[in-house]
């Protein structure tokens, strides 16, 4: 049997006022997630809209970055995220608010 790789994902949930919904989703792509994939600490990233949500003050999104070890997530929480969050504050103000979770594959689930 081959050992499976646990993959860590930080999951950072949004939910984003209308009248800022398009600007702050290309900032995102274009800026926000460029920064922290540049740290080299995230092998990858995926975003999500939810479907079927409440929308009436604005629709939810999800930014999941996926790493291969709890060391390499805490050193961008130290290292880098406190930055990145107050830049984000500083541009967007209350314009959204943001649930973050940590999470593990289980690649043995379902076999």
């Amino acid at each position: 049997m081959n050992a499976t790789k646990e993959t860590i994902v930080y999951n950072i949930t949004f939910k984003v006022r209308w009248d800022i919904q398009e600007e702050w989703l290309a900032w995102q792509k274009k800026e926000h997630i460029t920064a922290i994939m540049a740290t080299g600490l995230f092998d990858e990233y995926r975003i999500f809209r939810l479907l079927e949500q409440d929308e009436e003050e604005g629709p939810t999104y999800i930014i999941q970055y996926f790493t291969a070890s709890l060391d390499r997530y805490r050193q961008f929480m130290i290292g880098f995220a406190p930055d990145l969050q107050r830049i984000s504050r500083d541009k967007w103000g209350d314009g959204f608010i943001a649930f973050r979770t940590l999470m593990t594959t289980d690649m043995g689930a379902g076999k």
